[in-house]
């Protein structure tokens, strides 16, 4: 009998083809709506491995009732949706999908920065509704990009790669990280800081940090108020780093500018989240990795991580 594997997210064929030859494929029918509780614990149970997106929250419950399995491959770089002890516990074997997406995934953060700083969603938006009458001397005007500081609070390879656009657009560039990046450093002209330094100093405040116990609420009322009050804060790392309720409020009464986020605590983001609510908040759905070609890199290299260890082999990407 084939090792059967049971993906989670309807994904594109020609990635999936493939493992259909060598194991019983099993995919969940959507590709946007995610697989219930009851069906993800029911095909677990005798899975040898499964594809699984940020999105999924596979924990204890789910890990023990897979009593067959060897792999969980999560299409992402982050895995706070899974639980790394139990998997260990039970010799699961857990991969990620680094370095792929730093390129595309910095791509998106700056545009981010530039749609915040800019308010372009807001004109837009406006010039749609039939509200734009006539050129206004300081109607929609934001913020300039080009030669201002940028803050990366978490200077990985994201971190870097945004901080090389930054240069770009003669930006200063400021960052603060567990450790320092001296090579960066010197290559580059990077400055490091800590956090309450570079969150005064900062016009746009990027979080790239990885979401951990030590991330959570990283950023709350206190740190908002360190901001300058024509600072921008970029989140495109995890929703938790930030307080929603402390970012609400100092947006509201204008403690900082505006914010763009591309993650949220809950996602997808409830309608009802008061954010939504706010003209000077820029929101995107958890787009970071969106390019065709990303996505595409990402399967492949779920797949394959799949493949090994289904036939025995150290993959690649294993989280630690």
């Amino acid at each position: 009998m084939k090792p059967k594997i049971f993906i989670t997210r309807m994904m594109d064929e020609q990635v999936a083809a493939p493992l259909r030859e060598k194991f019983d494929v099993r995919m969940w029918e959507s590709e946007t709506e995610p697989v219930p509780r009851t069906v993800l614990l029911k095909e677990a149970a005798d899975a040898e491995a499964l594809w699984t997106v940020i999105s999924d929250r596979i924990d204890r419950e789910i890990i023990e009732a897979g009593k067959k399995l060897r792999i969980i491959a999560n299409m992402a770089v982050g895995f706070n949706n899974i639980d790394i002890e139990a998997a260990k516990e039970h010799d699961v074997v857990v991969t990620n999908t680094p370095d792929v997406l730093t390129e595309t995934t910095a791509d998106l953060t700056f545009a981010l920065l530039l749609s915040t700083a800019r308010q372009l969603t807001v004109a837009e938006s406006e010039l749609r509704k039939g509200n734009w009458k006539s050129w206004s001397p300081m109607q929609y005007t934001g913020m300039d990009a080009g030669g201002a500081t940028i803050g990366i609070v978490g200077m990985g390879r994201i971190g870097e790669a945004v901080a090389r656009r930054a240069k770009g657009f003669n930006m200063t560039v400021l960052y603060h990280n567990r450790n320092r990046k001296p090579d960066a450093e010197a290559a580059y002209g990077f400055e490091y800081r800590e956090l309450d330094d570079l969150l005064k100093e900062a016009d746009f405040v990027v979080l790239l940090t990885p979401y951990t116990k030590e991330t959570a609420g990283l950023i709350g009322a206190r740190e908002l108020a360190l901001m300058k009050k024509t600072a921008v804060l970029i989140n495109v790392s995890r929703g938790g780093i930030v307080d929603e309720a402390a970012l609400y409020n100092a947006l509201k009464d204008h403690t900082i500018w505006a914010a763009g986020l591309d993650v949220f605590e809950t996602e997808p983001v409830p309608l009802e989240n008061p954010l939504l609510t706010l003209p000077n908040v820029t929101v995107l759905p958890h787009i970071g990795s969106a390019s065709i070609r990303t996505r595409l890199a990402m399967m492949k290299l779920n797949a394959q991580a799949m493949v090994d260890v289904l036939e025995g082999r150290e993959p690649e990407n294993r989280v630690e």
